[in-house]
């Protein structure tokens, strides 16, 4: 939801607020099925299966960690991501992420998306020297872990299951400042 002034601010509680919350409550189980029905608008980009789609710049998402997943529609929401004048495609992630106003559908919706299986990757046509790779990867490491399986602690994703296409995009966007 947008006005002339620019978006408009999420109603209540922040994403991570509403999803800790519900999925805090005892006794919740999240409504995998009233998850896969609001996931429906987010395939168009994401894909049905969470897979992602290069041609539209929507990454995987499929078996990203709860935390994680809600994390991100909360930069989206806040406009921490999507907010640059060149990134068109955050700004249609953060427009799309304004329709998320209920905190059990949004629960409901981030648990569906975790469980998701990872997809499988395309080979791709990347080239580069694995041995280098592996060395610049070190710094990384102490944040996503050295098998990029992620770590909540340091509020870093898991980078399995992403493809290189956005992996490079996201490292560009890192070094410019995004």
């Amino acid at each position: 939801a947008f006005s002339e002034q620019g978006p408009m601010k999420h109603p209540g509680k922040s994403v991570i607020g509403m999803v800790l919350l519900v999925f805090g409550s005892q006794g919740y189980a999240a409504d995998l099925e009233r998850g896969a029905r609001e996931y429906k608008l987010c395939a168009g980009c994401h894909g049905f299966a969470g897979e992602g789609n290069e041609l539209v710049g929507a990454p995987s998402i499929a078996g990203q960690e709860n935390w994680y997943v809600a994390r991100q529609l909360e930069h989206f929401l806040q406009r921490v991501r999507g907010s640059e004048d060149d990134d068109v495609k955050g700004q249609s992630m953060a427009m799309m992420s304004q329709a998320l106003d209920n905190a059990g559908a949004t629960a409901d919706l981030v648990a569906y998306i975790s469980s998701l299986p990872l997809p499988v990757l395309k080979s791709t046509q990347v080239r580069g020297d694995i041995s280098k790779g592996e060395a610049l990867y070190a710094p990384c490491a102490a944040c996503h872990g050295p098998d990029a399986q992620g770590d909540e602690s340091f509020q870093s994703p898991a980078l399995t299951g992403l493809p290189a296409w956005y992996q490079i995009t996201q490292l560009k966007k890192f070094k410019n400042g995004q």
